[in-house]
């Protein structure tokens, strides 16, 4: 795709940083943007025999989907369908194990890719658990949304804060600054 900023005010500082983030994107040694990261606790490391990877077509889009829909309190029930989509509009991060390729971690973020990112669904298969792999995954996430400079990455979580305070997450500081809008279920629960 080519974007063309011909007569925008302010084109030339688009067009640059357009280029630079295609650069972040494209080199492992991209110089990070400016970003205020809280110091963290402790820096997970990958355990051996393990990759991480973006690529969506590693994805296993049905065990990601089997994982949220019977294990994760938070997607119980929800339909692969929506999860296909969901899925299409975020950046999809997957753990493997090394030789086989069998995916064992998922994590996806939903992101403009300049000022802001929601990191979600994070699931570590039951069997894979007690390895690191989580905070792995979401250091690896942290790390790849660097370039960005973007100003903030929430998440929302009922039972792991301390998992992700190692990581550097912290509560919001003004959450009456911060609103939602929920849409109504029907009587099934669903949206």
């Amino acid at each position: 795709m080519r974007l063309s900023f011909a007569g925008v005010a302010g084109a030339g500082e688009i067009a640059e940083g357009v280029r630079r983030l295609r650069e972040a994107e494209n080199s492992s040694t991209a110089r990070p943007l400016n970003c205020e990261c809280p110091a963290m606790t402790d820096e997970p490391i990958l355990p051996e025999g393990y990759e991480i990877s973006t690529d969506p077509d590693r994805v296993d889009v049905g065990r990601v989907h089997r994982w949220l829909a019977t294990d994760a309190y938070w997607a119980i029930d929800r339909p692969l369908e929506k999860q296909e989509r969901a899925m299409a509009g975020s950046l999809n991060f997957g753990a493997y194990e090394m030789p086989s390729g069998r995916q064992v971690a998922y994590a996806r973020v939903v992101t403009d890719r300049a000022t802001f990112a929601w990191l979600c669904d994070v699931y570590v298969d039951r069997s894979a658990r007690g390895k690191g792999l989580g905070g792995a995954l979401v250091a690896a996430v942290r790390e790849h949304l660097r370039p960005y400079g973007l100003r903030r990455v929430l998440l929302a979580t009922h039972d792991a804060h301390g998992v992700y305070e190692k990581l550097g997450f912290r509560a919001l500081e003004k959450p009456d600054e911060w609103m939602a809008f929920a849409y109504a279920r029907d009587a099934d629960g669903r949206q």
